[in-house]
């Protein structure tokens, strides 16, 4: 029951006779809340010059408000041909352009859409050809994804891709993005020494080439360079340091895009690595740690954020070897935000045994911690320190350790925290990631500033579309 269905017939009249390859059909398509509506939809191929030229083959499907709502477009890969995950495309093959973000009828059109899809493809081809076992490993994935649109998941099904090739590894590691941080994440890992295997998930086209390739030329024991998500299979920790090189003009429009580029990642690498501990480090942290629980659909223990836990270890160096306050240290922890709204708090309440002595050890310990703030104050956070820190908490996973991290949380419940957000908060970490959070002392202002940061996040991430 298309409610303008003269002007659509139009359109795709113009559609038909621009490209006579497309073939039309009435179909049931599932959304993601579950609900199926019968819709108009047409497949074909559009051509793409990328050095050679390429029929890419695409699916849109129609919406019954249509022309003034976009059409949802989809690739339509042959079995012998793979997704490459970009700013345009995700794992499940959605297309995604700022034509169809910028809708508006009368001035978008179908063969304008498909007009800046062949332009976007040109730019940055998203399809390559896969060998026959790679082949084969992608229709399950596609069968898989397909499910998960139609709502069947199992998330505790055992299936596994890749026909067992990395049993034996114990301890495996991936970190998928290959930028600066990415490889300063591999680096830092490898020389910890805690995983047998550490992959590298390359899935950019030539912006990291010059890192990836020294590191092939320098090869390291037990370290891979992969663009085929499935090389992260069976892994006990995989980190996330992906973040959107697009052109966006607002903050907001950052962080959608990287939800974007999660959305491609996110539920391919879950259903690869189904009882992995997923670390986040790419920015914002705390949100994009979110998206990656919400997409990954895995527990809560199991997502968790790199969060506070470099400025946590640096001011507790400075506490106790600069200052020489290693009691404090100990009790001393960075929690809330990562970056300037970041906060202090102590985890044990134990002063004095009378009112008066509290009160003085209360203000002897505050002028300690603020020199230390002030010390701390303006280090930076680069890649080589962050790959530090992120070898730091998955050594902590990986061997059991059960040692406290400030990590991202979901603070749901803490601190009377209502909603749904991630914040950095002392935790235990294990096996499966967060065991169990420290308590901390109870400060009703502390309170307050965790309240009101949890409040901008959620308020921010109304705002996105997952």
């Amino acid at each position: 029951q298309y409610k303008f269905r003269d002007l659509t017939i139009e359109e795709l009249k113009n559609v038909s006779k621009t490209y006579p390859n497309f073939t039309f059909s009435m179909n049931t398509y599932t959304f993601k809340d579950g609900s199926q509506k019968d819709l108009l939809n047409f497949s074909g191929t559009v051509p793409v010059k990328y050095g050679d030229f390429y029929n890419i083959p695409i699916h849109l499907w129609i919406l019954d408000s249509h022309p003034f709502a976009p059409p949802i477009c989809f690739l339509k890969p042959t079995v012998n041909m793979a997704i490459s995950v970009g700013k345009h495309v995700d794992a499940h093959g959605r297309i995604y352009l700022p034509y169809l973000q910028n809708w508006s009828h009368p001035k978008s059109t179908v063969i304008g859409l498909i007009k800046e899809m062949i332009a976007k493809f040109e730019e940055e081809l998203p399809l390559y050809s896969l060998s026959s076992s790679e082949a084969a490993r992608q229709s399950e994935l596609l069968s898989y994804i397909a499910k998960i649109t139609a709502g069947e998941t199992d998330m505790k099904s055992k299936t596994k891709l890749g026909g067992g090739k990395n049993e034996g590894c114990f301890n495996k590691i991936t970190v998928v993005g290959a930028g600066d941080l990415g490889i300063a994440c591999v680096l830092a890992v490898a020389a910890k020494g805690a995983a047998d295997k550490v992959v590298l998930l390359d899935l950019s086209e030539g912006a990291a080439k010059g890192g990836t390739m020294d590191l092939e030329i320098f090869a390291l024991p037990n370290v891979e360079i992969s663009k085929d998500l499935s090389a992260s299979a069976d892994s006990k920790v995989v980190v996330l340091t992906v973040n959107s090189l697009g052109n966006a003009q607002t903050y907001l429009d950052v962080i959608q895009s990287n939800v974007d580029l999660f959305r491609g990642i996110v539920p391919a690498i879950s259903h690869y690595s189904q009882n992995t501990v997923l670390l986040v480090a790419s920015h914002p942290v705390e949100v994009m740690t979110y998206v990656s629980w919400k997409l990954s659909a895995f527990p809560k223990s199991r997502v968790i954020g790199v969060g506070a836990n470099l400025d946590t270890e640096r001011f507790q160096y400075i506490l106790t070897n600069l200052l020489k306050a290693e009691v404090l240290a100990k009790d001393a922890w960075i929690i809330g935000e990562q970056g300037e709204d970041k906060v202090l708090s102590w985890t044990s309440c134990n002063l004095a045994a009378n009112e008066t002595e509290a009160m003085a050890a209360r203000n002897s310990r505050e002028k300690v911690a603020n020199r230390a703030m002030e010390v701390l104050k303006g280090k930076g956070q680069r890649s080589w320190s962050v790959g530090l820190s992120v070898a730091d908490l998955t050594d902590s996973i990986l061997k059991d350790k059960r040692k406290v991290h400030s990590v991202s949380t979901l603070a749901k419940g803490c601190c009377n925290i209502n909603s749904e957000v991630f914040l950095s908060l002392p935790c235990v970490l294990g096996t499966n990631g967060v065991i169990e959070m420290v308590k901390l002392e109870e400060d009703p202002l502390l309170q307050e500033k965790l309240q009101s940061g949890a409040g901008s996040i959620h308020d921010l991430q109304q705002q996105l579309k997952l």
